[in-house]
This record gives structure tokens, C-alpha cells and sequence, in this order.
């Protein structure tokens, strides 16, 4: 526990602890590397069924699965007389807000925090469903001005549209302590809670956003089946939430400098903005050494959609036409949903005739190995923040090549070669010419790694957070970690500073 007597509260959204990826490791690193505070995690979930993945250190001294889905919480009597007309008046401000440009933008967070109210009292999922709040909302969605009256929504639309929000806004319920620091590790409904507790108990809120939550739901809502009303209503709902919690939080602490600038665009003052890199222990991280015999892309990271595999797969199937040995493992599990996604990639190897070339490797608890496997480690995502992927490959010493998304270009500077998203053909380029070039890879690897250890160590990005839950609960800054003089050494920083250094390493070795 913080000497203040705060603890924190960890708020996820289907991550840690139940899910393995970048986010949760994250959250893993940042636990366990702050023994001497006490954490509550507090997990949004599917089902609530999921089961935790990940082995809670000691100082978690409480787990929380909060379902967003299941059975409506709370009681079903409606609303009746004052209390239902205060309702509808609030919910009606609170369409409005997300769905009419011209509407106050005040309204959203007040009726944000009138609809917190009902459900901290276990009546508002009972209040969205009412035949009361449907009507509302057709009338809303129907008035002239508003774009979505052309679209003739229906009662079918007003049925689906209430069923997501209703699920999306349930985490409003959750309570977290008073005397705690909220941190939310993402934006979106992660940070509800936090901002309840902030408004009603005073509770500081600290929000980190890894990859740019309001951009990946536009993104997945592009191939959703629901037609133009709902997605107008429930990507809005995103929108305002996502401006909301950048203007009510704290602090925001972005992983990179492109998640900040877009943070400012999206209305978060400028002086409550302080980017942590992410980092990596370079011990676990080691060389990986001579690369292996046959040329090999390397990969690892989840099965899943934003990982833009296609665009990899096209990219080796360019690259193995003109070097026929040429191999590409993935490592990494298939999450749950993702199994199609799975079956289509190995259609497209297949139809492009490279799939006796790929090896679907699964999870692995030698992640370094993974590394160690490519003569070039790849990276394809048409989204990330600050990837945990790129850095541990860094790490070990592997060139890389990565698509321009999120915090990739700030990681990699002229250690590696950065090339569009979705552009397969140029990525290809850019694998060959490191695959025809052994001492340009060779030395991209040794810089790689010496950047690591000058930027994007663990120790720094934890002593960072651990200043921050510091400040945040009012109390004093520790002294800072002592800089060594510059003697020419690249490793004495990396000894002197990395506290995993005496456990892990063998004397001399970096």
C-alpha cells in the first residue's frame, strides 16, 4: 500500500488478468515491479467466466471479474412517476449529446453521471430497456436535423442499438474504493468506473492508453453487420466517452508521442499529458545470436485482425518468389473468436501456394526464442502503441521490419526499416533488402539493442509509474535513480540502473 494509504485500483477491459498480449504484459510489468504497493484489479469481461491466465503476484491483494455481458445486473421493477421523467430527461440530453453536433457538449457528462447514479443503485439496465427510453430514442434518432433520420431507423434498430449501450454503459455499476488511485489501462469503458469514482468520491484518475481505443473501434465497426443508426449512436458513444475521459483524468500517460498528440486533438489539456515508454528487461531479453541456417521471417504476437496477417502473408509470398527458401514462422495463440480468422489466413496461404512455407508455432513461454527464430523479425499491425513485440525483438538484437502505426517509428528509429501499412509489396522490398544485406542486418541488430538499453528499459518505465501512483496520492517523490557518468560503457547504465541485473544476469554479460 502507498504510504498515503492509497492502493490502486487497475481497471482492464478484456486483458489482464483473464488474456495474454502486449496490454497485459504491460499490466504484469507494472505490478509486479511495485511489490511495495497493493493492487486491485478490476477486469471487464465478456461472460465473467473467463478464467485468469496469469499467476497474481502477492501484492494483488484482489481480483474483480466485472461481465459485461450475462444477465442484466441489478433489479427490473422500472421506473415509475418523478423518478422515471428525470430519467428519460437525462437520457433524452444524453442521446443528444452523442448523436446532434449542435448539442452542449456539458450534457453528455451530466447525463454520463445522472445514468452512474441509477446504476450504482442497480436500476438503469432496467431503465434502458423500458418501452419509454426505445421511444426516446426513435424520436431522437427520427428529428429532421439529425443525419440518422434519413437512414429510417427501425424498432429493430432501437432494439439492437439498446442492447449494446446498455451492455457498454453497465461497468457505470462497478465500485471501487474511495481511497484508492483509479489507473485505467485503457480508454473506452475501462474508464467508467473511474470516472464515477472521481465524480461522486474525489478518487484520482490516472489513464494510460496503449493502442488508440477510439480508432480501433471505428475500425472494427466497419465490418459490423448493424446498419448506419446504431453505428452512428454507439461509435458517438465512444467518441464522447473517449473525449470525456481525456478531459476529466489526472493525468494521461501515453506510451508514445503519437498517442499524445492524438490525445490533444481529442481535448486533453496539454499539461496533464506525460508519456512512458514502455520497456523490456534486456536479460530477458538477451542476443539471440547467429541467425538461424534458413532465411526466416519472424513473428509473434495474437492471431487477430488488427495484426493485419494478410498483409504478412502477401508480403513473404512476394518475397519467397524471389528467395524460394525462404520461410516464415508466427508465434502466437488464437484467442477465442479468432478461429475463422485462423482458417482464412491459412485459405489465403494456400491460394497464393506459400503455405507449405508458414508455421503456425502457437504460444510459447520462451518468447525469446520466437525472436531468435527470424534472420528478420516482422511486424504488420494497422494498429499498436508502443509494441511490446518490437522491443523484445530489439532486444535480442533482431533488425526488424514494422508498418508506420501508433509509437512504431519512435521505437525503431535507424534501428530498423519502417515501410506503410497494407502495402505488401513494399514490405517485401524491405525484407529482401535486409535478407540480400548480412552485415546492414548484423548492425541494425547491435544498434537495436543499444537502444533499448539507453530508452526502454522496465526498471525506467516502472520507477516511472511508481512516481506517478506517488504524486497522485499527495506524497513525496523518492530520490531518483543515479546516473552514471558517461565513460563509454553503453552497459554501465543497464548495470547500475536495471534491478533485474544482479538476479539475472551473469557478471559481464549485457
Amino acid at each position: 500500500m502507498l504510504s498515503s494509504g492509497r492502493h490502486v485500483t487497475m481497471l482492464t477491459e478484456g486483458t489482464y488478468p483473464h488474456v495474454h498480449g502486449g496490454v497485459s504484459t504491460w499490466c504484469d510489468q507494472l505490478v509486479r515491479g511495485m511489490p511495495e504497493v497493493d493492487f486491485h484489479i478490476l477486469a471487464l469481461t465478456g461472460s465473467g467466466r473467463e478464467p485468469v491466465t496469469w499467476q497474481l503476484p502477492p501484492n494483488v491483494y484482489r481480483h474483480t471479474s466485472f461481465p459485461l455481458w450475462g444477465p442484466a445486473p441489478g433489479r427490473s421493477r422500472p421506473l415509475m412517476g418523478r423518478e422515471r421523467r428525470r430519467f428519460i430527461d437525462t437520457y433524452e440530453r444524453f442521446l443528444l449529446a452523442i448523436l446532434d453536433p449542435s448539442a452542449p457538449r456539458s450534457h453528455f457528462a451530466e447525463g454520463l453521471f445522472g445514468l452512474a447514479e441509477l446504476a450504482r443503485r442497480g436500476r438503469l439496465s432496467a431503465a434502458l430497456r423500458s418501452e419509454a427510453a426505445l421511444r426516446s430514442l426513435m424520436w431522437i434518432w427520427t428529428m429532421p436535423h439529425l443525419d440518422t433520420a434519413a437512414a429510417r431507423p427501425t424498432v429493430h434498430d432501437a432494439l439492437t442499438a439498446t442492447d449494446l449501450l446498455e451492455h457498454a454503459l453497465r461497468p457505470l455499476g462497478a465500485r471501487i474504493p474511495g481511497d484508492c488511485v483509479a489507473h485505467a489501462v485503457s480508454s473506452g469503458l475501462a474508464t467508467l468506473p473511474a470516472l464515477a469514482a472521481q465524480h461522486f468520491e474525489g478518487v484520482p484518475f490516472l489513464l494510460t492508453e496503449h493502442g488508440i481505443y477510439l480508432r480501433e473501434r471505428y475500425l472494427g465497426y466497419r465490418t459490423e453487420a448493424q446498419r448506419w443508426p446504431v453505428k452512428a449512436l454507439i461509435l458517438g458513444f465512444y467518441r464522447e466517452l473517449n473525449t470525456l475521459g481525456y478531459r476529466k483524468a489526472d493525468l494521461i500517460t501515453p506510451c508514445n508521442q503519437y498517442n499524445r498528440r492524438w490525445e490533444e486533438r481529442g481535448g486533453a489539456p496539454a499539461d496533464r499529458i506525460r508519456t512512458v515508454y514502455n520497456g523490456v528487461d534486456p536479460h530477458a531479453f538477451p542476443l539471440a545470436g547467429p541467425d538461424p541456417a534458413t532465411p526466416t521471417l519472424s513473428w509473434c504476437g495474437r492471431i487477430d485482425p488488427i495484426k493485419d496477417l494478410e498483409t504478412l502473408i502477401r508480403a513473404y509470398a512476394i518475397a519467397r518468389a524471389e528467395l524460394p527458401e525462404l520461410r516464415l514462422r508466427l508465434f502466437g495463440p488464437v484467442p477465442a473468436g479468432n478461429e475463422d480468422y485462423r482458417t482464412r489466413l491459412e485459405k489465403l496461404a494456400a491460394e497464393l501456394g506459400v503455405g507449405d512455407g508458414i508455421g503456425y508455432e502457437g504460444r510459447v513461454d520462451d518468447v525469446a526464442r520466437a525472436y531468435a527464430a527470424g534472420s528478420v523479425v516482422m511486424l504488420s499491425s494497422i494498429s499498436e502503441g508502443f509494441p511490446f513485440s518490437l522491443i523484445e525483438a530489439m532486444s535480442c538484437g533482431r533488425a526488424t521490419v514494422s508498418t508506420d502505426v501508433g509509437g512504431v517509428r519512435e521505437a525503431v528509429g535507424d534501428t530498423g526499416l519502417v515501410v506503410p501499412p497494407r502495402e505488401p509489396a513494399v514490405m517485401a522490398e524491405a525484407v529482401l533488402a535486409l535478407l540480400r544485406d548480412d552485415e546492414r542486418r548484423a548492425e541494425l541488430g547491435r544498434r537495436a539493442r543499444r537502444r533499448v538499453i539507453d530508452r526502454f528499459t522496465l526498471a525506467r518505465s516502472v520507477d516511472g509509474f511508481r512516481r506517478i501512483y506517488l504524486e497522485l496520492a499527495g506524497m513525496p517523490q523518492p530520490d531518483p535513480v543515479p546516473t552514471p557518468a558517461d565513460t563509454g560503457d553503453w552497459t554501465l547504465q543497464l548495470r547500475i540502473t536495471d534491478p533485474w541485473y544482479r538476479e539475472l544476469a551473469t557478471e559481464g554479460t549485457v
